[in-house]
């Protein structure tokens, strides 16, 4: 699944290190742009509806803030 997600992100911001951000909304890494990208794709890949409750800097901070919430959206859906 990491791996998965690391490809949506590479493919959304090639010139980013993602496992190496820890703020990449509090410190302007993704715009909001890439994030309706981002939630878009997220959706589609893992089957997971992701909605706007959800859409808080701490839920994609980091990878694994952004695995941590679509694992939960599995579960719940």
């Amino acid at each position: 699944m990491k791996e998965q997600l690391l490809s949506i992100l590479n493919d959304l911001r090639p010139d980013v290190e993602f496992e190496k951000e820890e703020k990449l909304i509090d410190d302007g890494v993704l715009d909001s742009f890439d994030i309706v990208s981002l939630v878009s794709e997220l959706n589609s890949e893992f089957d997971v509806e992701i909605n706007v409750m959800d859409l808080e800097p701490e839920n994609f901070n980091t990878v694994e803030a952004m695995l941590e919430l679509i694992v939960k959206m599995q579960e719940e859906g």
